[in-house]
């Protein structure tokens, strides 16, 4: 039976709709894990290092169709629930092209500036030619890449989370196949892994642009619309959050990369890129969730169904506390396994990856609670509230505590600030969650 965003949704109904996001965003994720595997047990120490020093700049890039994505898919939700189907119809045509327009332009900048950017950055000698390398090739799909961003958030609003989860599966699968034929198989080195993420983030991003501009059996078709100011300003400040929340997680991976950089060297900037891996992977499980859910929240806030806006707060917390039991038990089990993985063939590496891994399990217990926050707010129309959380998340706690507890504890003050931050994240949540409570009655 098809779940509607008008529906009551119980934990089964909920899941149901949510998986296919939960599922899109880990592939997504995996994107980055594949490229990292080939590249570190096929390339080398040194282009692996590369890769994950130069990854969070693409990410910054890519991050504006996060933003356009959530931001422009709480505004639909929220018409539709007012019952203006025409209208939701025009914003989702206006979002999308927004993203194409933004995305070439981010290309064109990129390809400009990116060699400045890798050295202003502390890259040097082999370490920065493999930066600039993998990053050109990869800049060359931006648009698409933005596109993807944008539709993942988009099919849970047109009620086809399902499509959604296949067409991301297509594109992971294109990824890990081109990966090891490029990688393995023809020994393109980084060149290779690039072109295969490249190509497979034209796969996620072209396959839904011809599916909405075609007739559809979704509530939202890709045709004319007028360029409307302010519903594209509240698209973005809707989604300043996730930008932010992007944005912001890729200047910190730079300052703890230069800080690993300066207390354990490239060793401690490749044992940081194995958690990132990691990590992108455990938390787009909280992220798919978040993303899932929006548009079934945003429904109801635009229908002012006070009732099952409290019971959808009320159960998505519970999914986040298992969850996040279950990231945590994971992380703590799979720690050793997956650093054997990644660099097995360094004793040292492996060390302190190994190590590593035992301090940030910990943040898997806090981080989910923060993420979905943040995302409920975007989905009641309040950017503001959700880009605070996500700016004290991902930027003003993290950068305080990673400047800090190195100077108290060396090398595992680095992992350390990284459960210190999420934990205080969660408590500005909880405030605000409870503070608010009465305004939007959830």
């Amino acid at each position: 039976m098809k779940i509607q965003l008008s529906d009551h949704f119980n934990y089964s109904k909920l899941l149901r709709y949510t998986l296919p996001s939960i599922v899109m965003l880990v592939f997504t994720s995996i994107y980055g894990v594949v490229d990292g595997f080939f590249v570190s047990n096929f390339v080398g120490k040194t282009s692996f290092t590369a890769v994950n020093f130069i990854f969070p700049v693409l990410m910054i890039l890519g991050s504006a169709g996060f933003m356009l994505g959530t931001g422009g898919g709480a505004l639909i939700a929220k018409t539709m629930g007012e019952g203006k189907v025409e209208k939701a119809n025009s914003l989702f045509s206006l979002v999308i092209y927004a993203g194409i327009a933004c995305g070439a332009a981010l290309a064109a900048i990129g390809l400009l500036l990116i060699s400045p950017i890798a050295a202003a950055l502390g890259a040097q000698g082999q370490m920065l030619e493999d930066s600039v390398t993998y990053a050109r090739i990869i800049l060359l799909a931006i648009p698409a890449f933005v596109l993807q961003y944008e539709f993942q958030c988009l099919f849970a609003a047109a009620e086809k989370p399902a499509l959604g989860l296949y067409v991301t599966v297509a594109a992971g699968v294109t990824n890990m196949a081109l990966d090891g034929l490029f990688v393995a198989v023809l020994r393109w080195g980084l060149e290779g892994a690039a072109a295969a993420t490249a190509l497979s983030q034209c796969v996620g991003g072209v396959i839904p642009l011809v599916y909405f501009a075609r007739p559809n059996s979704s509530l939202l078709r890709l045709g004319k619309t007028r360029f409307d100011g302010r519903a594209l300003r509240k698209a973005c400040t809707n989604g300043a959050s996730e930008l932010m929340s992007s944005i912001s997680g890729s200047v910190v991976s730079m300052l703890y990369n230069a800080q690993l950089l300066r207390y354990a060297g490239e060793d401690g900037v490749a044992a940081y890129g194995v958690l990132m891996y990691v990590s992108l992977v455990f938390q787009a499980v909280f992220i798919g969730y978040s993303v899932g859910a929006a548009p079934v929240i945003g429904y109801h806030y635009g229908a002012q169904n006070h009732e099952e806006l409290q019971n959808l707060r009320r159960r998505s917390l519970a999914v986040i506390a298992v969850f996040a039991a279950a990231m945590f038990a994971a992380a703590r089990l799979l720690g050793r396994p997956l650093s054997l993985l990644f660099v097995g063939y360094d004793a040292e590496l492996l060390a302190l990856t190994a190590r590593a891994f035992t301090i940030f399990a910990f943040s898997f217990l806090f981080s989910g609670f923060a993420i979905f926050g943040s995302s409920f707010f975007t989905a009641l129309n309040n950017g503001l509230v959700s880009a605070v959380i996500s700016f004290l998340r991902t930027l003003v706690f993290q950068v305080s505590a990673v400047i800090v507890f190195p100077l108290f504890w060396k090398v595992d003050g680095i992992w350390l600030s990284i459960v210190a931050a999420e934990a205080m994240a969660v408590a500005v949540t909880a405030a605000l969650l409870w503070a608010l409570r009465k305004k939007y009655q959830y």
